[in-house]
């Protein structure tokens, strides 16, 4: 339903080259969760799921303009297996269409129905500068020199899981649900969204590049600072932190290739059994997330495909 649904989104305005980007972006494929979670909170409650789909197009139209900057900040040269906008094009198209993607966001969730449209708005505005915050966390991590577990997990907190719990609530209140259920699906949402993010770092290093869609190695290659780092570093020994440390100096004599970094500082996650924990880290947080779906006023029954499809992003490769 969503998938049919953007591929009927039409952008007629010119200039055309402000759009095209647009399109391309919306038709290289995604998950798509986002809007689905919303559509499944929505019919929790309500057979009538048309009345959500025009604000769950909005906010996958908002997440697709969030990996346009943040493709930009990162300097990623692939998303979705296809070269990422500002390598396709340049940076100002990434930034300028990007900027145009967030105003047909709001565009398409100012179409809710006028009996949600405030509380739903509200939500959003509130989701999205917490997005900026959390985008603003990740930037600054690169410069600073400590960051704990705690910090990041605040930071995907608010750059991933926040619009996953936004589009279950906003589902939710379109579809009539009582305010309880409301917010227990809003922790839902964060926990599904932790676990989800850490899955992400996990593949980034583990996955299959023919299924991740990105670049094996990309966070290591950058010194983003993963969970999988920040853990690394706190169990690792003094020498293994210098290994780590000298790999991270990009210049001079000291530059390495892409694949001997990757190579050794992944070997160091193999010896400290990174892996394993961050597993049971995101496991905790589905085990969370399931507790979070049995406080719902609803029988067993009815909340079988949430279920499934949390499980299913769980166990993903891409």
């Amino acid at each position: 339903m969503v998938e049919t649904a953007i591929g009927e989104l039409r952008f007629e305005a010119q200039p055309r080259s402000l759009f095209i980007p647009i399109e391309y972006t919306l038709s290289i494929g995604g998950k798509r969760i986002r809007p689905a979670f919303m559509l499944m909170a929505c019919n929790l409650y309500s057979e009538s799921v048309d009345k959500a789909l025009k604000p769950a197009l909005g906010m996958e139209m908002f997440h697709n303009f969030t990996l346009l900057h943040d493709d930009l900040m990162d300097g990623a040269i692939r998303r979705r297996h296809q070269p990422t906008v500002h390598e396709k094009w340049n940076p100002n198209t990434a930034i300028l269409s990007g900027d145009a993607m967030l105003i047909l966001a709001y565009q398409l969730i100012g179409e809710t129905d006028s009996s949600f449209l405030k509380d739903t708005l509200t939500l959003f505005t509130q989701t999205a500068l917490e997005i900026c915050e959390g985008q603003q966390y990740d930037m600054e991590f690169e410069s600073r020199q400590e960051v704990t577990e705690d910090d990041y997990i605040e930071m995907i907190r608010l750059k991933t899981a926040v619009l996953l719990a936004c589009c279950l609530k906003a589902g939710a209140l379109i579809g009539g649900a009582p305010k309880e259920d409301v917010e227990s699906l809003y922790r839902f949402g964060i926990h599904v969204g932790l676990a989800f993010q850490l899955q992400d770092d996990l593949l980034d290093v583990y996955g299959d590049p023919l299924t991740f869609g990105k670049n094996i190695g990309g966070d290591i290659l950058c010194n983003k600072k993963t969970f999988l780092l920040i853990h690394a570093m706190r169990r690792a020994s003094e020498q293994q932190r210098a290994v780590i440390r000298q790999y991270q100096q990009t210049t001079g004599k000291n530059a390495f290739t892409p694949k001997e970094k990757i190579a050794a500082v992944t070997a160091i996650y193999d010896d400290l059994k990174i892996k394993d924990f961050i597993q049971e880290k995101i496991q905790q947080y589905y085990r969370l997330a399931m507790s979070d779906l049995s406080l719902l006023h609803l029988p067993a029954e009815r909340l079988a495909t949430l279920r499934e499809v949390s499980r299913q992003l769980m166990m993903r490769e891409s």
